[in-house]
């Protein structure tokens, strides 16, 4: 049952966060919420020391300082800076962590680039008979829980969790 949360709930969680902002540029509360409980729920099988849980939860703690200066200044989504935190600490303060940011970071910016000139040109896509989400054509946003989920597939098999998971079996 632990390997089986690990290996599915934060792929499925991505999966949704992604899919769900693309269709309706919103990311349901119900997500984050689900990631920090799994979390939780396995952290005391996972063989975790309590300095090792302790940095999951700073990490968490400092993803959730930035992306909540970064949603002050509205440059963030409130449900972005949910779904990151709760993202982080699966992956600690260690070298997934930056994996998993950069990845988000770079994917982010190519998915703004082609949001944004899907929007430009979208003229041109109707008449091909593109059908893509209106609220992805008239949103004044970009739904970034695509590059979140995708870089959390990209860097969660380097999770410490996962290691352990995949070492044990």
């Amino acid at each position: 049952m632990y390997a089986a949360i690990i290996f599915v709930i934060p792929p499925i969680c991505f999966v949704m966060a992604a899919l769900t902002d693309f269709l309706e540029m919103t990311i349901p509360n119900r997500i984050p919420v689900i990631l920090l409980s799994a979390f939780f729920l396995v952290a005391p099988f996972s063989g975790l020391t309590l300095g090792e849980f302790g940095w999951h939860v700073a990490a968490a703690g400092l993803v959730f300082a930035a992306c909540f200066g970064l949603f002050a200044l509205n440059v963030m989504g409130g449900g972005d800076a949910k779904l990151l935190s709760a993202a982080a600490i699966w992956f600690g303060f260690n070298h997934s962590l930056f994996e998993f940011l950069a990845y988000t970071g770079y994917l982010g910016g190519v998915l703004t680039i082609m949001v944004m000139l899907v929007r430009a040109n979208w003229a041109k896509f109707a008449t091909l008979g593109v059908k893509l989400p209106k609220t992805l054509m008239v949103a004044n946003k970009i739904p970034y829980a695509i590059a979140i989920g995708a870089a959390g597939l990209m860097a969660y098999p380097q999770s410490p969790l996962m290691i352990s998971v995949i070492a044990s079996h």
